[in-house]
């Protein structure tokens, strides 16, 4: 090979790295996340709590969604809901008062 043709091998590979960066662009930009909302970090409604691995295929997941936890039971193929509407350990007593002035109210 002469000098010819590796400047333009080196110039094809430029020419396709450059359309690969310009694609990554477009898509970063204009791709199927482009319309969603980015939220802070501090800003976040949706956390995983706890994970227990109960064997090689299932996990119990507990996950905090708006101040209200959901225990899911996910497996190869399978995914369920356990329960929803778990009340945290520190806003159980705040819920129980809430609870009682509702039932004590005419």
């Amino acid at each position: 090979m002469d000098a010819a043709n590796y400047l333009r091998l080196i110039l094809a590979l430029g020419a396709v790295l450059a359309l690969i960066a310009v694609f990554a662009v477009l898509l970063r930009r204009y791709g199927p996340a482009a319309g969603l909302a980015v939220r802070r970090k501090g800003d976040k409604r949706l956390n995983v709590v706890e994970v227990m691995a109960l064997d090689a295929r299932r996990r119990l997941v507990l996950v905090r969604r708006d101040g209200v936890e959901h225990l899911l039971l996910l497996g190869i193929g399978e995914d369920r809901v356990v329960e929803t509407g778990i009340i945290p350990p520190g806003d159980f007593k705040a819920a129980l008062d809430r609870q009682e002035q509702a039932g004590s109210a005419p």
